[in-house]
This record gives C-alpha cells, sequence and structure tokens, in this order.
C-alpha cells in the first residue's frame, strides 16, 4: 500500500479521525494532484485542474492538528474524486 492510499484511508475513515496534522493532508492532496497556493497569513488553497476542485482553508495554529469538521469537508471532496 503507497504512502497516499494510507493517508487516503486515514483521511476517509469512520468515526473521523482527530489526530491528523495539516503536514498530512498537504502531502495526500499534493499526491492526489492538487496543487498547493499560499496565501496571506494562514490562508492556503489547494486546486486540483485536472477535477476543476478547490480546496480552501486555513492552516490550524498554533498546533498543527486539523479540526474534526475541516477533516469532514475533506472528505466530501475526496469522495468526489474518488467515487467512495
Amino acid at each position: 500500500m503507497s504512502k497516499k492510499d494510507k493517508l487516503l484511508k486515514k483521511f476517509l475513515e469512520k468515526p473521523t479521525r482527530k489526530d491528523l496534522i495539516f503536514d498530512e493532508l498537504s502531502s495526500l492532496l499534493t499526491n492526489c494532484g492538487y496543487k498547493k497556493i499560499e496565501g496571506k497569513g494562514s490562508a492556503v488553497k489547494f486546486y486540483n485542474k485536472k477535477e476543476d476542485n478547490l480546496i480552501n482553508l486555513h492552516k490550524p495554529h498554533p498546533g498543527n492538528i486539523l479540526k474534526v469538521y475541516l477533516v469532514k469537508q475533506i472528505q466530501v471532496k475526496l469522495k468526489e474524486i474518488y467515487d467512495e
């Protein structure tokens, strides 16, 4: 199982995990064909040209752990792409 597959499995788990970090999300989305676009401050976008899909979010701070509501939003976007 590749790193991408392992991360995808972690992000799609039910119940939603509470220990996922931004670096894992960034790695997963980059491996799924998204380009990271840094904004001002903590704003960041991920854009997948092939799927014409945009994910707009803020990096978590002061820590690196993603909020559960954000992971749920990411799950919706990933399911749109992978039809799971």
